[in-house]
């Protein structure tokens, strides 16, 4: 007898806690996000925003509050969000590569404990100096602080390098004892949080006049299909075959296998598109928040603004590096080729020696035009505003980055949960307990 998947969910008890506990973990995130920092007056600082609407270097404020999920304006404990941690996350993968001495100790026992650990003392360093940055930037707006400016550069830096810490450990907890990839949930957490806000303000636009509803109309389609795309996308998989001969282990005999090596069109997933905005949040708010004291920074974050051309070219090429990067990390052909042929495994039609060299072809192949569409469809919020004049949270709600978290995290979710239902031996989330893949 078939059985609503949605109602097994909550009969399995281990899932069932797993999602609660998740669920409660992202409820702390938004009751955070909302949560000023000590010394801050709040209603001046929504008075200052609102009468900022449409001035110059909004963009840079609204660009760096959509990805804190609104905490950045509010001045909350959590305003530099999860950023930090994958910045910091970012550059030390980078030196890991480009330094031997730390790649000896990250393939020692124990290694990567260290690493992480060394991670954390850099997103403290991060933190320390972008909270510090927040605090110029709050000096700024009129009467925002009503505290000592000492005691409060003091409270806020330790405040909000606080308040990152804490996310960085609840992401953690959500990975390990919730469902789904914790920091991964926190940016989905605050994405989600913005919508409802983002559509009044469309309504709205609509109702004054100032956005023509048959535009909004075609805009509303082409979001829809770019998630048609973005997840027939994320399902396409290139798949190698691989052969297995009859080998002997210990007393028994394994017969031969045929498999295939799995190589999805996209295989970093979301994580180039999380990287690239994460490396650019760092100097735009720095230049941000000290730009009306130092002139060259004021003139770099008018450079850098999120919809001018240097910075889309910027994010463009940031995230075609970092397709392959991650990419390299993460699928290493070496590593494959070297297990395949310990196993005894051979690819039909390519030499022994040369299923390496066959591998780093293939993915090199399939990474560029994999890395092009994620390009392409995170730079449409500019295109969409810039064509139709729409205001920029509505527009990034519209596509970009927000876009293919959403649907990036959304299906690696709904995977851990597939996972989980088949476990216990239930049905899956979709029709006949499979997500059908596309093969290329």
């Amino acid at each position: 007898m078939a059985t609503n998947p949605l109602v097994d969910i909550f009969r399995i008890r281990d899932l069932r806690q797993r999602i609660l506990f998740t669920l409660g973990m992202l409820v702390v995130f938004r009751l955070g996000a909302n949560l000023p920092i000590p010394g801050i007056n709040v209603k001046a600082l929504n008075l200052y925003f609102m009468s900022q609407q449409g001035g110059a270097g909004v963009g840079i404020t609204e660009y760096i509050d959509f990805f804190a999920g609104g905490a950045f304006k509010n001045f909350s404990i959590f305003m530099l969000g999860i950023m930090p941690y994958i910045s910091t996350s970012i550059i030390m993968q980078l030196l890991v590569l480009v330094f031997p001495s730390l790649k000896r100790i990250s393939e020692q026992e124990g290694g990567r404990k260290k690493i992480q650990r060394y991670t954390r003392y850099g997103t403290v360093v991060i933190c320390l100096i972008q909270s510090y940055a927040v605090t110029i930037y709050a000096n700024q707006i009129p009467d925002a602080i009503n505290i000592n400016r000492t005691a409060y550069t003091f409270i806020a830096m330790l405040t909000v390098t606080t308040g990152t810490i804490f996310l960085m450990w609840i992401g953690e907890q959500i990975s390990q004892r919730g469902i789904g990839n914790g920091i991964s949930l926190l940016i989905f957490a605050g994405i989600v949080a913005r919508m409802p806000a983002a559509f009044i303000t469309l309504i709205e636009k609509v109702q004054i006049g100032e956005l023509n509803p048959v535009f909004v109309i075609l805009v509303l389609g082409m979001f829809i299909a770019v998630i048609g795309l973005v997840i027939y996308e994320q399902q396409g998989q290139r798949k190698i075959p691989v052969q297995y001969a009859k080998r002997v282990v210990g007393r028994r005999m394994y017969g031969a296998q045929n498999t295939y090596i799995p190589f999805k069109i996209n295989p970093s997933g979301v994580i180039p598109v999380i990287f690239a905005s994460s490396v650019l949040t760092f100097p735009l708010q720095i230049a941000g928040n000290l730009g009306g004291q130092v002139s060259w920074l004021q003139s770099l974050s008018y450079w850098l603004r999120p919809n001018g051309i240097p910075y889309l070219i910027m994010y463009t090429l940031l995230i075609i590096f970092f397709a392959y990067f991650y990419t390299q990390v993460t699928l290493n052909p070496h590593e494959i080729a070297k297990q395949i042929r310990e196993n005894g495994g051979s690819i039909p039609g390519i030499r022994t020696d040369k299923i390496e060299e066959y591998l780093n072809t293939i993915l090199s192949r399939i990474i560029l035009p994999g890395a092009l569409f994620l390009a392409f469809i995170a730079v449409i919020p500019s295109i969409v505003q810039m064509l139709f004049n729409f205001p920029l949270e509505v527009a990034m709600l519209m596509g970009g980055t927000s876009l293919l978290i959403m649907v990036g995290v959304d299906l690696d979710t709904m995977s851990q949960i597939e996972g989980h239902l088949r476990m216990h031996h239930h049905d899956g989330l979709v029709k006949k307990g499979k997500i059908r893949s596309r093969n290329l």
